[in-house]
């Protein structure tokens, strides 16, 4: 049986993470690591157990691999990409600094680790639509540099000290559970809420920006099926492009409205937001993802609308 540490497990991805991972591998499995500002509550507390684990402090990845045994790292930590806009030095010290200190420590436990890449590792002069998997990256966001460096690090350790590195490319991801945290693909979770509380949603970006999307059920499995993918197949390891849907935010708009007639939206373009996003690309080409790991995701954008608004409703938004 694995033992797993997700660190970052408090996080938009983590905490929805290492609940699954629970239900997969059993509760005492399944670490859940955070940092002393964000501490696990409700059932990410009560159903398994928890440790410090900053990257930032090689010394306390190290103390709790040892003590907890463990086999395999999810390494969620990072910051998204509009905060990180804002903190750039922070960006590079947790997502670059503090992956070193995570590889270090998988090289002499002997740890697989899984540390997520993005859209936001390509930029403006990558190919737009249908990314390929191997292309030109250069991003001139330092959320998209630190992407980068982190896909490129993995690959080195994997090739220097035969660490088990795997990698997404994780798309903008929607969830019915956890709120948005800065990133700027968020407005395509905050348009359900609106929708659902019955407000006007204002769109952060223009009518014709096209982003990839992934409901968080399909990201999910797409980390952890990849972890568990036979090694003998993989030849890109970090980072796979991932795809589930891509589209704008009239297209989200209609696909709501069909559900909630009633529902508006409006457009206040944040200029930061929208010049990240024409930088992304419009859809990525997953071919390699599906050839070496059998890649492929449940929904599409109608079923994830009828089951966003479903959960959501069930919550009684206030």
């Amino acid at each position: 049986m694995k033992n797993i540490l997700v660190v970052g497990a408090t996080g938009q991805i983590g905490s929805e993470l290492t609940m699954e991972l629970r239900k997969r591998y059993g509760n005492n499995h399944v670490i859940a690591g955070y940092i002393q500002s964000s501490e696990p509550k409700g059932e990410l507390l009560e159903s398994g157990p928890s440790a410090l684990a900053d990257v930032t402090y090689s010394e306390m990845i190290l103390d709790v691999v040892k003590k907890y045994k463990i086999d395999t790292i999810y390494n969620l930590a990072a910051l998204l990409s509009v905060v990180a806009e804002s903190k750039p030095q922070l960006a590079w010290h947790i997502g670059v600094d503090g992956l070193f200190n995570i590889l270090e420590v998988a090289r002499q436990y002997n740890c697989a680790v899984f540390t997520p890449s993005s859209i936001g590792s390509f930029g403006s002069t990558t190919p737009h639509v249908k990314t390929p998997q191997d292309t030109i990256q250069r991003p001139r966001t330092m959320y998209g540099v630190t992407k980068v460096t982190t896909e490129l690090v993995s690959d080195y350790y994997y090739g220097r000290y035969g660490v088990d590195t795997r990698a997404v490319r994780f798309p903008g991801i929607i969830s019915n559970v956890t709120a948005p945290g800065g990133g700027t693909t968020d407005y395509a979770v905050d348009i359900y809420y609106s929708a659902v509380k019955g407000q006007r949603f204002v769109c952060p970006l223009k009518e014709g920006t096209f982003m990839d999307m992934m409901y968080m059920p399909d990201a999910m499995n797409a980390a952890i099926s990849l972890m568990e993918a036979d090694p003998t197949r993989l030849i890109h390891r970090n980072a796979f492009n991932i795809a589930s849907m891509s589209f704008a935010p009239e297209t989200i708009y209609a696909e709501i409205k069909k559900n909630l007639p009633s529902f508006e939206m409006t457009y206040d373009i944040d200029p930061l937001k929208q010049l990240i996003a024409d930088s992304w690309p419009d859809s990525l080409d997953d071919t390699c993802a599906q050839q070496e790991w059998d890649w492929k995701p449940q929904y599409n954008l109608e079923s994830m609308t009828v089951d966003m608004i479903e959960k959501l409703k069930a919550r009684d938004l206030k």
